[in-house]
């Protein structure tokens, strides 16, 4: 498949960057890579467990346009917990072109994604674009006030389970200026960092440090 998107612009390494943008910037990157992808790319599994790549592409754009009464009827669908899946379900016949077209009508957060500025969409787009482009062995170099601003944002954030797989260890970036908490220390490039405090398996062998083995038998492996 191919497109004509073009990859956002770096941030600027001075001067604030909303987290809109942010996100928006990040969603662009994400859809010029998928522009690029082949058939047989938009089917291969990611980082994320029995999801592929389509799956989620189709994850990220599922909440744009629900209002707060489709939400409701959403997480209420999903019994909560399976309410990503919900999502991912009702985008499962569309095609992967009309996918990225969803994509590239959505680059700047709306709804459930725009929450906090912008913060739910950058989180969000951040970790799985990551996620999709590991699973393909693509990688990319996260620009660093974006990570930075998203290594900063999920650090407590309990959904993703956070504070209790990172409690009593240190965390500090190798690759930017940026560390968390108190007690043993793991460090690391700080995309490698945010995967594994995500909780994603296979990350923690990137990492250093008397507190990896502890971080990695939360993450199960």
């Amino acid at each position: 498949m191919t497109g004509t998107v073009r990859a956002g612009r770096a941030e600027p390494g001075t001067g604030p960057v909303s987290d809109m943008d942010m996100a928006e910037a990040e969603r662009r990157d994400l859809a010029a890579l998928l522009a690029t992808l082949t058939p047989r790319q938009w089917e291969m599994p990611t980082l994320c467990a029995r999801w592929r790549v389509r799956d989620v592409v189709a994850h990220m754009i599922s909440y744009e346009d629900l209002g707060p009464a489709a939400l409701a009827a959403r997480f209420l669908r999903g019994r909560v917990l399976w309410t990503n899946q919900v999502g991912v379900d009702e985008l499962a016949s569309r095609t992967p072109e009309q996918l990225l077209e969803l994509l590239t009508t959505h680059l700047r957060p709306s709804g459930l994604t725009a929450g906090f500025g912008g913060m739910i969409g950058l989180v969000d787009g951040t970790i799985h674009h990551q996620d999709i482009r590991r699973g393909l062995g693509l990688p990319r170099q996260i620009p660093p006030q974006r990570l930075h601003r998203v290594l900063t944002a999920v650090r407590t954030n309990p959904r993703l389970g956070l504070p209790w797989r990172i409690r009593g260890l240190r965390l500090q970036a190798t690759d930017l200026d940026w560390s968390t908490g108190k007690g043993l220390l793991v460090s690391g490039p700080g995309e490698a960092l945010l995967l594994a405090m995500a909780g994603r398996r296979g990350i923690a062998t990137e990492l250093t440090g008397p507190g990896r083995a502890r971080l990695a038998g939360r993450i199960g492996q």
